[in-house]
């Protein structure tokens, strides 16, 4: 729940005032805020509760009680005031404004609609039968801005709707995640600076009038009403329609609405439905392809909108249940240059201490050099973080109008900052000239884990024991170690150097989908090293692939396959090290298909045939319990391919089959919202009970 801030005294108050209507004009204007929507609504809040308790000294300019925060309005008057909506932050507040409603309409029964806030730039589109005419922005609710000359830039918004009718459309244009990449990469490609996140891009660009260059919109619909001109049929009928039949009406002239998305509106009977729906949506929010910032709920029937009424800033029948903020400001402090395991040199962002969804956060990836030039980030930038879900914190962009001149070049290394070679930098992500040499330590633990050769006892400690002693160089070293040379290790015993050869000579065992994932291809990992294991059947078969035969597998394209293939040839000496060894490189069960029939529009067609899984599409979620219970997820998904099925990560139209284990969150819900069938992990265990052995 959002705290309110706590103003102390009136000239706090007339403080909080200025900044808070400053804020909600750059917000409307342009997407420029000084201040991020958490910050935004914990100031507002602060404003409410001292003026509640001070009703004798409220500012003219208090930005309660008005449209947008008291936004600047605009030269085109609205038909019907374009309200904003209040917000609730918690169950307990939502119930108590469910109880308000009832009272204002007089039933004790209401009927919801329920749908995602879209987090974009609410517009108002006219239509003049059935040709869009003009788009107007919310401007403080009375009047707004004249911005039909983005009218054929903003998809889902058609330039003519499928029937000659007279009306308007209302809703939200917002940038999906694909459409900011691109918006700020051909920003940046002009010169100008990146936005710092989707929704002030969309603001910017609806308002640009004089741009050298275009980048696409998205438009959400969320209501439907009558203009002066319309039929009177028509506008009779839209008055006592049900919003949910209004969006199913829009829906059918061709207007984008979010019926065709992972959270479509729905209807709810109680405000406990409600409730459930928002946990539904919540839980989605992390891989939807646009913002969300909460769930909006409005009274369904036309006959309870009209009893409960509208204030001067937002209706009554309508509520906005704010979730919690997943992008703050902060300021970048520092960057840290890191080594991976394959020799990949990648940059950290250290932050001031930022606390976004109830985790402070201290870092935030910067993915590499280019990225960061693409930004044009500089230490001290005031930046936007964003974070969903368990998704690693990322930079989106400074917020340049807050620089102050003080900020410093980010310095990019002239050496590898873990060995001191030279900088491999042809690339955009930069690796050291040591490649997996330069991190040896942490390659060879790698490639000792469970989930890939699974050598009980080799840890980082006893790796590091091996690499001091010259004992290891590389991965097939380990395979020629000999019992006195274990011995004369410090804390080696003849019982532990035992068991430690006898895990090394078990390890020689492990198909060649784990032999593939201990290597560390860059590129793959463990998923994509079974498919590849699968596809090919054997090592020379993987070898010998162009980077046309390994397009042919589920999941790599064109511009992966160039890569897998040189990181093949690149890994030749040791893979023929490790087979001289005695390392397992075939994958069993698998057969390569014919060169003729490898290529496939389905990547079911080339899942192993026979299993109880045979063509499905599974995906593993939550703890699993009974049989399953001490399986690793990466156990669970080599299940899953040697019963006949393909392991996913995610939940989409295409998955077949869920397995939602104890604490199954997002996956479980949109697997439900899709009707995906959902089964238990003993459910499962009985489908592939002839392979658990």
């Amino acid at each position: 729940m959002t705290t309110p801030a706590v103003i102390v005294d009136a000239a706090a108050y007339a403080q909080a005032v200025e900044d808070a209507v400053r804020a909600a004009a750059a917000y409307y204007d342009g997407g420029t805020s000084p201040l991020d929507d958490d910050t935004y609504d914990r100031l507002v809040r602060g404003i409410a509760v001292w003026e509640a308790e001070h009703p004798d000294g409220i500012l003219p300019d208090s930005p309660s009680g008005k449209v947008a925060g008291g936004a600047v309005g605009g030269d085109v008057p609205h038909t019907v005031p374009m309200l904003s909506l209040d917000n609730v932050f918690s169950a307990e507040e939502f119930t108590a404004w469910t109880a308000s409603l009832a009272r204002r309409t007089g039933r004790e029964s209401t009927r919801f609609s329920v749908g995602p806030k879209l987090d974009g730039l609410a517009i108002a589109a006219r239509y003049s039968e059935g040709r869009l005419s003009r788009l107007i922005t919310r401007g403080d609710g009375t009047a707004g801005e004249d911005v039909s000359h983005a009218i054929g830039t903003v998809e889902g918004l058609p330039e003519r709707l499928a029937e000659p009718v007279t009306l308007e459309v209302r809703g939200e244009v917002l940038m999906t995640s694909a459409q900011f990449e691109h918006a700020n990469e051909v920003r940046t490609g002009h010169g100008g600076q990146p936005f710092a996140n989707p929704r002030n891009a969309a603001a910017g660009t609806l308002r640009a009038r004089e741009r050298a260059y275009t980048v696409p919109m998205t438009f959400f619909g969320y209501g439907l009403l009558p203009l002066p001109g319309t039929d009177g049929d028509l506008a009779d009928r839209m008055r006592e329609m049900a919003h949910s039949d209004l969006m199913a009406l829009a829906a059918d002239l061709g207007v984008h609405t979010s019926a065709r998305t992972a959270v479509p509106d729905t209807v709810a009977g109680t405000p406990e439905e409600v409730l459930a729906r928002v946990k539904e949506i919540a839980a989605l929010r992390a891989e939807l392809p646009f913002g969300i910032d909460g769930i909006v709920v409005k009274a369904d029937l036309a006959a309870d909108r009209e009893a409960a009424g509208s204030g001067t800033r937002a209706p009554r029948w309508a509520i906005a249940y704010k979730l919690p903020a997943v992008e703050k400001i902060t300021r970048l402090l520092e960057v840290e240059w890191n080594v991976g395991r394959t020799g990949i040199i990648a940059p950290r962002g250290v932050l001031e201490p930022v606390v976004i969804d109830g985790s402070t956060i201290t870092y935030a990836t910067l993915h590499n050099p280019a990225d960061i030039t693409r930004r044009d980030l500089r230490l001290g930038d005031h930046v936007m973080v964003h974070r969903a879900g368990d998704v690693i914190p990322r930079i989106e962009a400074p917020v340049a109008h807050l620089r102050t001149g003080e900020e410093q070049p980010i310095v990019f290394p002239a050496q590898c900052p873990r060995c001191g070679s030279d900088i491999d930098t042809g690339e955009e992500r930069w690796r050291c000239a040591q490649g997996r040499n330069c991190h040896l330590v942490a390659s060879l633990a790698y490639a000792a884990g469970r989930d890939q050769l699974d050598i009980e006892g080799l840890g980082a400690t006893r790796v590091v024991q091996l690499v001091d002693a010259g004992l290891v160089t590389d991965l097939a070293d380990l395979f020629t170690l000999g019992r006195e040379q274990l011995l004369a290790l410090e804390r080696m015993g003849g019982t532990s150097t035992d068991n430690l050869l006898a895990a090394i000579s078990r390890a020689k065992e492990q198909p060649l989908s784990r032999v593939l994932c201990a290597l560390g291809v860059r590129g793959t990992g463990r998923s994509m090293s079974r498919r590849i294991a699968r596809h090919f059947a054997t090592m020379d078969r993987i070898r010998a692939a162009d980077a046309e035969a390994m397009q042919q597998v589920d999941g790599i394209g064109s511009e992966k396959a160039p890569s897998i293939v040189a990181e093949m040839a690149e890994l030749a000496p040791l893979i023929d090290k490790l087979a001289a060894a005695g390392v397992n490189m075939t994958e069993p069960g698998a057969t390569p298909p014919p060169a003729a029939d490898a290529a496939s529009d389905d990547p079911a067609e080339v899942l192993a045939a026979g299993g109880p899984l045979e063509g499905m599409a599974v995906v593993v979620t939550g703890a699993m319990t009974g049989s399953l219970e001490k399986l690793s997820r990466n156990e669970m998904n080599e299940l899953v391919e040697r019963a006949g099925g393909r392991s996913s990560s995610s939940v989409s139209r295409r998955t077949t089959l869920v397995v939602a284990g104890e604490g199954a969150g997002s996956k479980r819900a949109k697997a439900e919202q899709l009707g995906v069938r959902l089964v238990t992990p003993d459910e499962f265990a009985e489908m592939v009970g002839e392979l658990l052995g």
